[in-house]
């Protein structure tokens, strides 16, 4: 699964700007990257790569956090799109 996101990476090395080595993100740190700084196809590309439940499982995971870096627009889409795709 990790595989097939860091080929979005390998492909937009700067979604992850702020991180030296790219081969030690997690799942939901290449996603929220993806969610962040990334356009609407690289979010299609990684809903291919996982399938649309595990990717919506990620977001329930960071969004299920203490601390959520995800700005408050792009929560509430993604809450939206979930509710109604998934």
């Amino acid at each position: 699964m990790l595989q097939g996101l860091k080929r979005v990476f390998n492909k937009k090395p700067y979604l992850n700007w702020y991180v030296r080595d790219h081969k030690s993100l997690s799942s939901e740190s290449v996603l929220e990257s993806v969610l962040n700084y990334g356009d609407w196809q690289d979010f299609l590309d990684v809903k291919e790569t996982l399938g649309l439940r595990k990717t919506m499982e990620l977001f329930e995971d960071i969004k299920g956090k203490k601390r959520i870096n995800l700005r408050p627009a792009t929560l509430n889409y993604f809450n939206k799109y979930f509710n109604k795709y998934a």
